[in-house]
């Protein structure tokens, strides 16, 4: 087959530079190689030249910037590494954080505790040295078949939480008639936090003729909150009685009180004149009930029951008077 001088020439060609080509790459990498080992040996020919180059210095790795790179590189597999990685940035935070605030805390001042505690000085007063009270426990009346008659039981006091002056005063009238009366001055101090000691003088009008008795006894809250109140009188010619009364008030409501109340007498030796035999002598049962409008004020109704005992109920009934008697009161509270 003949080919045309063209394709002839062109194939010719081809072959020629094929050839150059890889004969040049390879005189390339040669001449390069040869050119650093040249390199190298004129370095060791010529101390001086090694000499003059500058040697470069080695940084000084963080020991914390291969672990990081390294703990950055893997995942985080459990709980625990995650866990590690969180106490290693919180130490880091800690450290730098300032150990006092950026804003320091100013001192507090007198203007400041003026300002929060603006009633202070107000609610630590003390109480007044000398106070007073004065109430009117019963002031009662009635309507029975042996008359009208009225009633009454007042204490008043004057001075200090610790010694106090003391008026108490009771009686009862019938018909017009004071049946009894007695009024009783005594000096009070406080022993405890719930009882008195007192002690002064009583004087009696009623029954029979005006006498004096020197007075002693205690007074207070006793436990269960019963009112207590013990006295016992020393007259002349060796005549002495006691009196011991008891009250309680049951709030029914915070307005609606009911009060109990106990009262006994003795007497140590018969007294004709007055009406009073020796060893109990009489005892009063009542029970009141009160409505408080306000603390002052106090309307109640009630029942009480008295009785004679021993030679004193022998001595009512020689007089035509009863032994016992129940009556239906009704009266009103106050104090001021």
């Amino acid at each position: 087959m003949s080919r045309s001088p063209a394709l002839t020439l062109l194939a010719l060609s081809v072959a020629t530079l094929l050839p150059s080509a890889a004969l040049a790459q390879h005189h390339a990498g040669h001449h390069g190689h040869a050119t650093a080992q040249s390199a190298q040996e004129d370095g060791e020919q010529d101390p001086h030249a090694m000499q003059a180059r500058p040697t470069p210095v080695p940084k000084a790795e963080d020991p914390h910037a291969g672990h990081a790179r390294h703990e950055a590189s893997q995942p985080v597999e459990d709980a625990h590494g995650s866990h590690a990685q969180d106490e290693h940035a919180g130490h880091m935070a800690h450290a730098a954080a300032p150990d006092m605030p950026r804003t320091p805390i100013p001192p507090v001042n007198d203007a400041d505790r003026a300002a929060a505690f603006p009633t202070l000085h107000q609610h630590m007063e003390h109480a007044s040295d000398f106070n007073w009270y004065v109430n009117f426990n019963r002031l009662e009346a009635w309507d029975a078949d042996e008359g009208r008659g009225e009633a009454w039981e007042a204490t008043a006091w004057f001075g200090s939480d610790l010694n106090r002056l003391w008026l108490r005063s009771e009686g009862e009238r019938t018909d017009g008639r004071t049946e009894a009366a007695d009024i009783e001055v005594l000096y009070g101090r406080s022993v405890s936090a719930w009882w008195d000691v007192v002690g002064g003088v009583r004087q009696e009008t009623r029954p029979g003729p005006s006498r004096s008795w020197a007075a002693l006894g205690v007074q207070g809250l006793a436990p269960y909150k019963f009112e207590v109140q013990a006295t016992a009188y020393v007259g002349d010619g060796g005549r002495v009685e006691a009196n011991v009364e008891a009250e309680y008030e049951l709030l029914l409501t915070n307005r609606l009180i009911l009060q109990p109340l106990l009262e006994l007498d003795f007497a140590a030796k018969n007294d004709e004149p007055r009406g009073v035999g020796s060893g109990l002598s009489k005892a009063e049962a009542g029970l009141r009930l009160r409505y408080e409008f306000t603390r002052r004020f106090a309307p109640y109704i009630g029942v009480v029951h008295e009785r004679a005992f021993g030679r004193t109920a022998d001595l009512r009934e020689a007089d035509g008077e009863h032994v016992n008697d129940t009556r239906f009161v009704a009266g009103v509270r106050l104090w001021f």
